[in-house]
């Protein structure tokens, strides 16, 4: 097993941040590029934020600096919890822009899952708001398990419904919760009557993003009903095992056998007899 450099220390979130200006590098492509392609700098313990130094004047929002530290606390809080349920825990500073609203909606509309962030090309993309929500910061936590995919498991190409079912689980726990919404279990029992649950060979896609979004919404709902479904029969101790034997081996099936001591079909035959008994 890799040896891993101690945790760092807590560095502040107030006055202990470092402010400069920046122009990204062309090389960034317009992706980055902010109202006048200008951002402002800071940093906490795991993750570098940049923001648009025109949100204040551009949209007329205040308290820019209240968000950006509100963002690093909600993220910070984020990478302490995937590393003590999932072991994730990246070793490199993690990006993340912050973007005046109507750049980020010309931008990303339509590209990413959620309205309000995504993970993209490497790097956390926030929209600037006068505060944090509850459901940006469940939002952040779910784009975080990307981001931390991204860095510790950078070789590997992970199932969609493996990468997108741990971070919709991480994201119904982001403020306490757990399990599945109404919505998703209305969905999967609406599918299950009918037949219509994927197999898991069919969400082993890089990604969702192909799908209509009816078919995209379900695939969602399975993938994070199916990670539910480990940790309420096996438990969280294993489920925390189980991604980092991913991780570390690259291999999704002897990581599977490893730790649940079954083969991914027969875990994913059991699952589905709970939807359709008679599977």
């Amino acid at each position: 097993m890799p040896t891993r450099r101690p945790r760092p220390r807590w560095r502040g979130l107030g006055a202990g941040f470092v402010w400069l200006m920046v122009l990204f590098a062309p090389a960034a492509g317009a992706i980055d590029r902010g109202a006048d392609g200008h951002f402002s700098k800071r940093d906490s313990s795991h993750f570098v934020l940049f923001q648009d130094v025109d949100i204040d004047e551009s949209s007329g929002l205040r308290g820019s600096r209240r968000f950006e530290q509100d963002v690093l606390e909600t993220l910070e809080a984020a990478y302490l919890r995937a590393d003590r349920q999932l072991g994730l825990r990246p070793e490199r500073d993690i990006t993340v822009v912050v973007y005046a609203p109507e750049v980020f909606d010309a931008q990303f509309s339509g590209l990413l899952k959620f309205p309000a962030a995504g993970f993209y090309q490497g790097r956390v993309h926030v929209r600037g708001d006068a505060r944090v929500s509850d459901s940006l910061i469940q939002v952040l936590n779910h784009e975080h398990i990307h981001a931390a995919f991204d860095i510790e498991a950078s070789r590997l190409i992970l199932p969609a419904w493996l990468n997108e079912g741990i971070a919709e689980w991480f994201e119904a726990g982001a403020l306490g919760g757990s399990g599945l919404s109404r919505r998703e279990i209305s969905s999967l029992r609406a599918a299950a009557s009918g037949q219509a649950l994927f197999l898991l060979s069919e969400l082993s896609l890089p990604s969702f993003g192909q799908m209509g979004p009816g078919m995209a919404r379900l695939a969602y709902a399975q993938s994070h009903a199916f990670i539910d479904f480990l940790v309420d029969t096996q438990g969280a101790r294993r489920l925390r095992e189980w991604v980092e034997a991913i991780v570390r081996s690259g291999d999704l099936g002897r990581a599977t056998r490893r730790v649940y001591r079954v083969e991914l079909e027969v875990l994913e035959q059991r699952f589905r007899e709970r939807w359709i008994p008679e599977a």
